[in-house]
Formats: C-alpha cells, sequence, structure tokens
C-alpha cells in the first residue's frame, strides 16, 4: 500500500553570520532647573559625564589602512576617559607563537618609510642583528598596549603589551610582547552600540558545487546572480545541489536540496570600565545578532535504521573580521561561520519538503561585576504555510543550521550552534499542508522548531574581566510547535502558526 504524508517541515537556516556595531553614542544629562537649583543639577550631570565618557560605537573608517591605537602608561595620564589615542605606529609583522612583533612609524624604521616588505612576516625573517637598545626615534617603550586592525602576520589584528624593546631593523622597531585586554585601553569609559557587518567583506568558500553567492552594499553597489533582489546590507547564498549520500547515511543516494540563506548579522559591544576597587570592568558584552530568512525544498528517500547516524552536510564556510571602531580604539571581531543541512531519518519515507523562514537570533555572553560572565540565547522563528509529502511510515526531522564563532583579535569567545528545523513524523497513508488543508487515514503531525546551543571560553578574559576555568554553556535554548496533523479520517486540519518565544 502506498502511503503519502503532507506535514510541514523545513529547515531554516541561521546564520550567525557574521558581525557589525553601529554608532551609539549618549550624551551627558541635560541640566535643567531655575534659580538655586540649576546649578546643583548642572554640577551633578557634568560629574556623571566625567565619569563615564561615552566613546562612539561605529566601522572603522573606509579606505583609513590599519588603524591604531597605543597606551603609555609611560606618561603618567590619568583621569576619566580611556587610556589609549589613536596612532601613527602601524604593526609590520608579528609571531603570534612568540610575541614578537615589528613596530614601524613615520621614523620608526630605517626602510623606506618604515614599510614592511610584502610576504615577509616576523617569523620568515632572517636575524637582522637589532641593536642593543631601542632608538629615542621610535615612541615605543615597555609597557605600551597597541591595539591594531588586521596587519602583516597577524590577520585577525593585535592587542599586545609590549615587554621588551630589542632594537631597530630594516621594517622599524623589533619587540617582545605579551597579551593584553582592552581595558587598558578603555579605562573608565562606556561604550555600547551595533554595527552590521559589510557583506562585501565576508569570503564564502563553497563545500558543494551549485552554491552561489549575492549581496548589495548601503551604496547600492550589488554582486551576484541575485544581487538586484537582495536588500541593502544583506548577504545570499543560494544552493542547488546533489546531495552526496554515504551508505551509511539515513537519506538515500540522489537526494537533492535546492533554496537560499539571507543574512544580515551584526556584532553588538557594550562596555563600561566603571569597575569596583580596580577589578576590571562593571560590565562587559559581545554578541553575534541578527536577521535570516530561507526557502528551502527537500527530494529524498529515507531508509534509516535505528543505528543510522544523521546526515550533516555543510555547504558553505564564511569568514569576516570586521573592525569596530570604539572611541579611539579599533576591536577587531573575528566570526567564523559554518552552513550545514542535517537530516535524520527513522523508517521508509520518500520525502518531498519545501518550505520558507524568517526571524532574528542573538548569541554571545555578557559580564557584570559580582555575577560574572553568563551566556546570552535568543531566538525568534516565523514558518509561512509549507508544503511537504511522504510515503509510508516513519519520521524525519530537517535542519538547516549554522556553527558559529566569533571573538576578538584571535581569541574566540563565543561559539553556537543554531538550526531552525521542521519535523514530521507519520502512521499508514496521510496528506496535509499546513495551509489549513488535509487529509488523512492514520495518524501524522508537523512541527517546526528551533535549536541553539553553545558555550563561552576564557578567551572572553580579553576584556579585562576575571577569568573562568571553564566553559560556561549557552542556556540551552529549545522551542517546538505545532504546524499541523490529524487522525483518522479528517478533510481539514487547522494551521498553527509558530514562533518561538
Amino acid at each position: 500500500m502506498r502511503n503519502a504524508i503532507r506535514y510541514a517541515v523545513l529547515p531554516a537556516l541561521t546564520a550567525a553570520s557574521l558581525l557589525a556595531v553601529t554608532g551609539c553614542s549618549s550624551g551627558s544629562p541635560a541640566a535643567s532647573g531655575k534659580g538655586s537649583d540649576a546649578e546643583p543639577v548642572a554640577a551633578k550631570a557634568a560629574a556623571a559625564a566625567d565619569a563615564a565618557p561615552q566613546l562612539a560605537v561605529a566601522p572603522a573608517p573606509a579606505g583609513a589602512g590599519a588603524p591604531s591605537a597605543v597606551a603609555h602608561p609611560s606618561d603618567g595620564s590619568a583621569g576619566k576617559g580611556p587610556k589609549a589615542a589613536k596612532s601613527a605606529l602601524k604593526v609590520a609583522s608579528f609571531d603570534q607563537k612568540s610575541g614578537r612583533a615589528v613596530i614601524s612609524g613615520p621614523t620608526g624604521g630605517t626602510g623606506a618609510g618604515g614599510a614592511p616588505k610584502k610576504g615577509k612576516g616576523l617569523a620568515a625573517q632572517p636575524s637582522q642583528s637589532p641593536s642593543p637598545a631601542p632608538s629615542a626615534q621610535t615612541n615605543v617603550s615597555v609597557g605600551d598596549v597597541i591595539a591594531s586592525a588586521p596587519a602583516p602576520g597577524a590577520p585577525q589584528g593585535v592587542l599586545a603589551k609590549v615587554t621588551k624593546v630589542l632594537g631597530k631593523t630594516e621594517q622599524g622597531t623589533e619587540v617582545n610582547t605579551a597579551p593584553a585586554t582592552l581595558d587598558a585601553l578603555l579605562g573608565d569609559s562606556e561604550a555600547k552600540g551595533k554595527v552590521p557587518v559589510d557583506p562585501s567583506s565576508v569570503k564564502v568558500e563553497p563545500l558543494l558545487k551549485g552554491v552561489n553567492v549575492s549581496w548589495t552594499k548601503p551604496d547600492g553597489v550589488h554582486v551576484g546572480p541575485k544581487g538586484a533582489k537582495v536588500p541593502l546590507g544583506n548577504l545570499r547564498l543560494d544552493v542547488g545541489a546533489s546531495i552526496p549520500t554515504p551508505a551509511s547515511s539515513p537519506v538515500k543516494a540522489e537526494a537533492s536540496a535546492t533554496g537560499f540563506v539571507q543574512l544580515a548579522p551584526e556584532v553588538d559591544f557594550s562596555y563600561d570600565g566603571r569597575g569596583f576597587g580596580g577589578r576590571g570592568p562593571g560590565t562587559a558584552s559581545l554578541a553575534l545578532s541578527g536577521d535570516w530568512s530561507s526557502q528551502w525544498e527537500l527530494k529524498a528517500e529515507a531508509l534509516a535504521t535505528t543505528d543510522a547516524k544523521p546526515l550533516r552536510l555543510p555547504f558553505a564556510k564564511l569568514h569576516a573580521d570586521p573592525v569596530i571602531q570604539v572611541g579611539p580604539v579599533p576591536v577587531v571581531v573575528n566570526l567564523d561561520l559554518t552552513c550545514y543541512l542535517q537530516v535524520d531519518a527513522e523508517g521508509k519515507l520518500s520525502v518531498d519538503v519545501k518550505q520558507d523562514m524568517k526571524g532574528d537570533f542573538r548569541v554571545g555572553g555578557a559580564y557584570s561585576w559580582g555575577k560574572g560572565w553568563s551566556g546570552i540565547s535568543q531566538a525568534n522563528t516565523e514558518v509561512s504555510p509549507v508544503r511537504a509529502t511522504a510515503s509510508a511510515s516513519g519520521k524525519v526531522k530537517a535542519a538547516l543550521g549554522a556553527e558559529a564563532s566569533v571573538g576578538l583579535y584571535g581569541a574566540v569567545g563565543v561559539s553556537a550552534d543554531l538550526a531552525p528545523y521542521l519535523r514530521a513524523e507519520g502512521e499508514a497513508s496521510a496528506t496535509a499542508s499546513s495551509d489549513g488543508k488535509a487529509s488523512a487515514s492514520g495518524k501524522w503531525a508537523a512541527y517546526g522548531g528551533v535549536d541553539l546551543t553553545g558555550s563561552l571560553q576564557a578567551h572572553l578574559k580579553i576584556f579585562g574581566t576575571p577569568v573562568f576555568e571553564r566553559r560556561i554553556p549557552l542556556d540551552l535554548y529549545h522551542r517546538e510547535w505545532k504546524l499541523a496533523g490529524g487522525e483518522g479520517s479528517v478533510s481539514t486540519a487547522k494551521q498553527k502558526k509558530g514562533a518561538a518565544a
């Protein structure tokens, strides 16, 4: 007997995608009042502004090269606000393993303009017999803390403290460094904002044939076969390929997947240097957030057994290193994202699924003095009417997800796996659609849902907060809602549109 089930199933993507922070600046409280009340109010407002200067948070200026900032503890400067200032010094080369770096500047090198030689990082340089003492012209001293946008030998940026000045080379001044933290640069200041990731800066590595990339920048420039249709600031991945299926997978050969995923990722950054007792910042947070939408169609035949492993098929890797300008300090955010399709089946089912999904997400970590670090895990999902058919009895779950990692200056701080999914199960024969029409003889049900898992890592100490000794898991986020279902002989089924709160 041939069985057919119409159920709602689809995998929706996340992305993760990638990072961003928009300019956000909060002015000091306005003085108000009349007569003798005005001066105290104004004085309090001024004192509050002095206590916590608000730094603008925005994308690094275009065409600015590799911006840098330096804090000079030797200056003996005190007071409120950031400890760093913009600098003309550049990181000419950097070896992350040894911590050795070459710093160049207007007067920092013996070569032309102190510019680095292309293709020669510090690790590859032969010994150049640096002079035993630093040059007075380099403006680099022990104790200086340097933050730099991606530079030669440091594609993910540099945040380091000078521990020893070795001398001059052709490229500049060679120094030993140790890892530094942001509080050494941002001091007592406060900063908060979101910055969108420029879709043109995202490097996409297709892992399957048939993956196409399209995007549109805010200035109207678009790239890719679907670029003209992509909203400003969005990145779109179109997939249309046969799925290679190993013999042990739950999906038989000749499976195919077509559709697209569209992302608008942002980086959410905040810092408040007003800690307690000089123990670091009072609050800090780093998160990846954004909107996404997807349309997906999966056709396959499932012949699964209880010991069959789910088919997990990565189809694209994405990477970006957006630079957020926090006042004078360039903060480099590192984003990696792997988009995948996963299918898990039990029983014998011929599947033909098509569905639209859209939503938003936010994953990351937040710190507050006295409470320490805690995870951020939020997601919202909205499902359109879906169509699907399946024959015979069994279960199928399909997820279109993304594994993401977010870090600063090359140190991963947050890892997450966001997996919107659709699943269906049935017995005997049935047909159904989530737009309200259904007929069935037997039992069937279709569900939409989203899973979000992940962890915080000790590298978040980069904010200057206490180090935790183990990974902190994000709160498990799981939401599922019924799309359609029935039992016995039915003529209609009421649709339930779901949204994960």
